[in-house]
């Protein structure tokens, strides 16, 4: 049977249509890594490194624990969300006692808005052509 290494948590996050696979490694030195290469790396915007650092700010975990990411499908601002999702999960393995602050903050839940599927007859999900009425 497979031993792993390093013990560590495993958290799987949704967003939009991006799914992230986070292994969480306690008693590390903050190393946020994603599809193999750094956060600063990956994400260009502060704003999408500080939403997939959000729930290790809330429970005061980070510089103390090690971060590896595979992120797939979507855009990087669901990639971001599904990161988030995932951490928030693998935290609350790692510590049970962190459920009530990431439960307020709303990082436990699965964010449920989808693209809309596009319509017959229309160009997009609601979008007509212009001068239909006639």
């Amino acid at each position: 049977m497979y031993q792993p290494k390093k013990t560590y948590f495993y958290g799987t996050g949704r967003r939009k249509s991006s799914v992230a696979r986070v292994h969480l490694f306690p008693n590390g030195t903050g190393e946020i890594t994603i599809n193999k290469r750094e956060i600063d790396k990956y994400f260009g915007l502060e704003t999408l490194k500080a939403i997939t650092r959000q729930p290790l700010v809330t429970t005061a975990t980070i510089g103390r624990v090690d971060i590896e990411a595979t992120v797939v499908g979507g855009g990087v601002s669901g990639q971001a969300g599904a990161i988030r999702h995932g951490i928030a999960r693998a935290l609350l393995k790692m510590n049970e006692e962190f459920r009530p602050a990431l439960k307020q903050a709303g990082f436990l839940t699965r964010d449920p808005r989808m693209k809309e599927r596009k319509k017959y007859g229309l160009k997009a999900a609601r979008r007509a052509s212009q001068f239909s009425k006639r």
